[in-house]
């Protein structure tokens, strides 16, 4: 009939032809992610022995999360996480927006020092790790050689020492991922006009004042980012601690995450497992949802 329009109008097939780009996708993420992420959470209210196949799957009720709140190794592993995270956020902000100041304002050979300060980010943290293993060697390594050459007759035992171990830990992350965070900074200070600061000189502003009144203020939203985007990450951190400690020594740099891979792939006992998985999940969530709420709140 005159004036009907043809189902398979012309943008209804470029629609069509999208989706059916877009399928492979989304296939992949519906088997890997959602599917994965409900089987989890039917997992953490069962007991499946990961050898006893499919049929070993039995249904548990509240016993792993009632077992997770009875069991010390996995408060020792949160403590672990939050001192961890203590210990590597902060800090790394703290330095990488310095190094970036002065790498954007000061330094000649920018670009080379860019590529030095990130070339470890980019580099596998198991060769890093290797590396810093050997660095911190208790007897033999060249820092607590240099140590003892300069008088201080017991140097820390680094990696081996439950007191040091987690601090060691933390010492190489940052050292590891600080080139990143030094990029994002330098990326926001790119972004802030010439003439705050040049308005700020004529008013008798110092380096200082220039510093806490105009670059901190305007990299708020980049240190916000890299602050949630680097909690998370605190939060999974694994292969490092599984290469160099696997968590000891006596647990003193177990995390959640490693909790979880003992859980699983050690013991095989994949229900907790998937509830130590499903805290981390939760414990991420509340801490994020807290930050957002006072950006959000500090934005007003």
């Amino acid at each position: 009939m005159p004036g009907r329009k043809k189902f398979w109008s012309p943008g209804r097939k470029e629609a069509l032809i999208g989706w059916l780009f877009l399928l492979p996708e989304v296939v992949g993420m519906l088997l890997l992610n959602v599917f994965a992420l409900v089987f989890s959470l039917y997992l953490s209210f069962s007991s499946w022995d990961l050898l006893s196949g499919l049929s070993g799957i039995k249904f548990s009720g509240l016993d792993n999360y009632i077992k997770l709140f009875q069991d010390e190794s996995i408060g020792k592993a949160l403590m672990n996480n939050l001192l961890f995270t203590l210990l590597t956020v902060p800090v790394s902000i703290a330095i990488a927006l310095v190094l970036a100041v002065f790498i954007h304002s000061k330094v000649y050979f920018k670009d080379y020092f860019k590529v030095v300060f990130f070339m470890p980010y980019i580099s596998s943290i198991i060769a890093i790790a290797a590396v810093w293993s050997a660095l911190l060697h208790p007897s033999l390594g060249p820092i607590n050689q240099f140590l003892m050459d300069i008088g201080i007759n017991n140097p820390p035992r680094w990696l081996v020492d439950p007191k040091t171990s987690l601090i060691s830990i933390a010492i190489i992350s940052t050292w590891a991922g600080i080139g990143y965070t030094i990029i994002i900074y330098l990326a926001g200070l790119t972004n802030i006009s010439e003439e705050l600061y040049e308005a700020a000189e004529i008013d008798g502003a110092t380096s200082m004042q220039k510093f806490m009144k105009i670059t901190i203020p305007m990299l708020r939203p980049t240190t916000f980012f890299l602050f949630i985007t680097m909690l998370i990450g605190s939060f999974k951190v694994f292969d490092i601690i599984a290469f160099l400690t696997e968590g000891g020594p006596h647990n003193s740099s177990t995390v959640l995450v490693f909790r979880i891979y003992e859980e699983g792939f050690r013991d095989y006992n994949m229900g907790y497992a998937s509830a130590i998985s499903w805290l981390l999940f939760a414990i991420i969530g509340i801490i994020t949802a807290a930050t957002w709420k006072m950006r959000k709140d500090d934005t007003v």
